[in-house]
């Protein structure tokens, strides 16, 4: 068996269990194909891995990573989903869940696109079902998913976005990205700053990955039939128990979204992958690469991640 070098933990914790060591190649069951991995993507979850705090449990020993950019053994370059396993030099993907990557796309792109794209494709068209003319409040403006759900709820018809986020810079991005207005994520009263950016008026969608007390102010700034999707839970605290009587009071919904449920329907995924891919190749809509490291740095991207410093899509390089 030939060796490899990829990201394993042996125990859970923080950023520190992401060590670089010498593992054995993955062999590929029948039905999948071994990527020589050219770029992997870093995403929020693989830090609620990393501490086993994730909606799936996870096991030890583990190399992390749930979406990879390679070549397949007959030459295609694609980018794929994965169980499991990017960090790595080489990777197992199968088929269902790999598409080719058109030449005019570069493996950041591709990397943005394939899980958080699709993500905040979803979250808008799927679950919130937007509508055109109404107001979309985008929580972690200048992240993965909130740099493109920015974007795209604009090309959808929203007819106000508003972008929250920790930061002057990332706030200008969301701003420069087409957010009609933003918010400081760290406002003592979201609540009375999400109305003030939408004139006094309360909101009709708001997509939340926060959770904690960002979800309850969230929840009392929609307006009569607004909803709420909530895709996260970055406070790494649950969110407050929403009673049913209050909903019905207020004519407003809370939805849950996680991609998993779109990846067993191939169609779905398959019309958000495509109209992305269109979307960028036709310069509609700009991916933001955040940052690159090479596979060895896998612990400070993490760091990076957890501490809210950067924006856009996080990539490894093995």
């Amino acid at each position: 068996m030939s060796a490899m070098r990829a990201i394993k933990i042996t125990e859970f914790g923080g950023p520190e269990v992401l060590v670089l060591r010498d593992v054995e190649e993955p062999q590929a069951p029948d039905g999948t194909i071994l990527l020589d991995v050219a770029a992997a993507g870093v995403n929020y979850a693989d830090t609620h891995q990393a501490d086993n705090s994730y909606l799936a449990p996870a096991e030890l020993p583990l190399v992390p990573g749930g979406e990879a950019v390679g070549t397949t053994p007959d030459g295609r370059r694609v980018v794929a989903l994965l169980a499991g396993g990017g960090y790595a030099e080489r990777a197992i993907a199968a088929p269902q869940a790999m598409w080719d990557i058109p030449d005019g796309i570069a493996d950041g792109q591709a990397l943005s696109l394939v899980l958080q794209g699709t993500t905040a494709w979803h979250l808008l068209r799927t679950s919130a079902q937007l509508r055109e003319g109404e107001t979309v409040v985008v929580h972690a403006a200048g992240g993965g998913v909130g740099t493109l759900a920015v974007q795209l709820a604009k090309r959808f018809g929203a007819g106000r976005v508003i972008g929250v986020a920790s930061s002057r810079g990332k706030r200008e991005l969301a701003q420069r990205l087409g957010a009609d207005a933003v918010v400081d994520s760290g406002a003592e009263d979201l609540t009375a700053a999400l109305r003030e950016a939408n004139g006094g008026r309360r909101v009709d969608v708001v997509l939340e990955m926060v959770g904690g007390s960002t979800f309850a102010q969230s929840l009392e700034a929609l307006a009569p039939f607004g909803r709420l999707v909530h895709f996260g839970q970055a406070a790494r605290q649950g969110a407050p128990v929403v009673e049913p009587g209050r909903l019905m009071h207020g004519s407003i919904g809370v939805l849950g979204f996680w991609l998993v449920h779109v990846l067993q329907r191939p169609a779905l995924m398959r019309e958000s992958i495509d109209d992305l891919v269109a979307a960028v190749l036709a310069r509609e809509l700009e991916p933001i690469v955040g940052g690159e490291y090479p596979l060895a740095d896998a612990r400070r991207a993490h760091e990076d991640l957890r501490a809210r410093r950067t924006t856009g899509k996080l990539v490894l390089r093995p």
